[in-house]
């Protein structure tokens, strides 16, 4: 290969996607919206990085989120103005809600003629960056910043269950409950608090670009508006003194169950778009200013489709959407019930989607794209798995499937769980996707070993179970813990799959309907009685039980499991 091939090459763009005719519908809230104003443009923003005969396109689009077959169309006007293959182009949308429907969600319509308009602009925005290549280099660092996004779901008190569209009470954890809800419980998962950034700037040192990630859903503003997103640009390009041509743009990370309230706290009272940015931005920065370029990086690029089920309604549940529908007699959707009586129909007529999965390595950086509303805990899962330095998750990259939950938290019911187009993959989705990706990034990179953490000791670390400890009831991996993270059940067991006889257990726990306090537990069993104590105190004894029983008919988290045999 000759030396100057070697060398990277990158280009960066944006092009401007703002609407120039009114008025606009506005989706991704439960009923349809429209703008007839601009709060704040919006753009695509693209960068292509080529080395040697591998050639990509990364491209964030200010867009709530976009169908896989728009996306495929820009794609292809992409591909055949400058020969990126359609396989190597990631293009995602950072998903503020206050842009024009490219598709459509719930009860809105796409506004058809925006949805034909933006994907050549998302081309352009290719093409631009293509023209602009030249010799660069690339880093990529990482920060934790907690203190910009939270856990936006919590459980409720199983006795404080909220009613379905669908009229059934069956919603046991439940998105926005309000500040300090005495009918919460906790927080459903874990966060995703790691700002990623991948940094590309010219053999002089001149910026060219940053790519950066972070799991916060939007922050909220007028439509039309890129929201925190195009702050963000505004703001980072300010700070480190760019030049007019610099292209900054944020990606949605693992953000599905993230926002920037904090539920278990008082409101927040006057935080504005631009002082939560300037928060984020130092974050940023602090990344930024700790990247190491190289001049020569391994730049690979991996797809595949795979097909998912949709979960399609039964018989009675179409029986119900097909009677709403006719009395609704063509007009638009006003409400929950019937939104989702639309979905049902809609999910019906196309049981299969497509998928498009990819990962990219630039440097000691590997990129997973998502085309979902991913959970925290499937993020830190495969971050968990992978055996690069950083990992950043791109999602609602190269299509919008809608939610998809852990498998352990469908039981839960909510919105991300009820069958629609924005949360209607087959139950087992996320394990799919997750495994998918992961095998993906081993391609890339071998994943390193992990390992295993001492006999007799568990924390509940582990964010999908362990073989060696059986769960029963309802069940969530990975929530706030006493140390790192816990396990909460409700009404279920935890059982140790070891059958001694003779044993102490100890661990803590955290009573959903009492105290709401980490608390120390101990069990005591000899070969003639079993013993507990809570929190020093004798409170039962009675007759050993033939297996390892944790807890059994429990509301509530469970945290640092040890065990003695002596």
């Amino acid at each position: 290969m000759h030396p100057l091939v070697a060398l990277l090459l990158a280009g960066a763009a944006q092009v401007d996607v703002t609407p120039t005719w009114w008025p606009v519908i506005v989706n991704c809230f439960m009923l349809e919206r429209q703008a007839s104003s601009v709060a704040s443009p919006i753009y695509a923003k693209a960068v292509v990085l080529t080395r040697g005969d591998v050639k990509t396109a990364m491209v964030v689009v200010d867009s709530c989120m976009m169908p896989r077959e728009l996306i495929d169309a820009a794609k292809r006007i992409a591909f055949e103005k400058t020969g990126i293959p359609v396989e190597r182009q990631m293009i995602s949308a950072t998903h503020t809600h206050m842009a024009p429907a490219a598709m459509t969600c719930l009860g809105s319509r796409a506004d058809a003629k925006y949805a034909a308009w933006l994907p050549g602009k998302i081309a352009e925005a290719i093409v631009a960056a293509n023209a602009r290549l030249k010799p660069a280099r690339v880093g990529s660092f990482a920060v934790e910043d907690g203190e910009h996004t939270f856990v936006r779901q919590f459980f409720y008190r199983s006795d404080k269950k909220l009613v379905d569209p669908f009229g059934v009470r069956s919603v046991h954890a439940n998105m926005h409950p309000g500040y300090e809800n005495p009918d919460m419980t906790m927080q459903t998962g874990p966060k995703d608090a790691m700002l990623t950034v991948l940094a590309v700037q010219g053999v002089d040192g001149t910026p060219i670009a940053l790519v950066a990630n972070y799991a916060m859903h939007y922050f909220n503003s007028k439509p039309i508006s890129s929201d925190y997103f195009g702050e963000f640009a505004a703001q980072f390009s300010a700070r480190i003194g760019a030049p007019r041509d610099y292209v900054a743009m944020l990606s949605q990370g693992v953000s599905g169950d993230l926002m920037w309230m904090d539920y278990a706290r008082p409101l927040m009272k006057d935080l504005t778009i631009e002082g939560y940015v300037k928060g984020l931005v130092d974050s940023a920065e602090k990344a930024y200013r700790s990247v190491r370029y190289e001049a020569k990086p391994v730049l690979k690029m991996l797809e595949v489709e795979e097909a998912f089920e949709r979960r399609v309604p039964d018989a009675a549940r179409l029986e119900w959407a097909r009677k709403m529908m006719a009395d609704m007699a063509g007009r638009a959707p006003k409400n929950q019930p019937e939104v989702y009586a639309r979905e049902q129909l809609d999910v019906e007529r196309e049981p299969v989607r497509k998928l498009k999965l990819q990962v990219m390595q630039v440097g000691e950086l590997a990129l997973a794209a998502w085309p979902n509303e991913v959970f925290s805990i499937s993020g830190l899962k495969l971050r968990e798995r992978t055996g690069f330095r950083w990992l950043m998750n791109v999602t609602l990259a190269n299509g919008a499937e809608g939610y998809i939950p852990p498998t352990e938290l469908h039981p839960f019911g909510g919105y991300t769980t009820w069958a629609a187009k924005s949360a209607g993959l087959e139950v087992g989705a996320e394990a799919r996707i997750v495994s998918r990706l992961a095998a993906m990034l081993d391609g890339l990179k071998p994943a390193r070993r992990l390992t295993a953490p001492p006999k007799g000791y568990w924390g509940m670390e582990e964010l999908s179970g362990r073989v060696d400890v059986v769960v029963s009831g309802l069940k969530a991996f990975a929530v706030p813990g006493k140390v790192g993270r816990a396990m909460y059940l409700s009404g279920g067991s935890v059982t140790l799959a070891d059958r001694r006889k003779t044993y102490a257990l100890e661990f803590w726990m955290w009573p959903a309907l009492t105290t709401r306090q980490w608390t120390p537990v101990r069990i005591e069993q000899t070969r003639k009685a079993r013993q507990v104590f809570v929190d020093g105190k004798l409170v039962s004894e009675g007759e050993p039980l033939a297996e390892m029983r944790v807890v059994e008919g429990f509301e509530g988290a469970v945290d640092e499991v040890r065990l003695w045999t002596k």
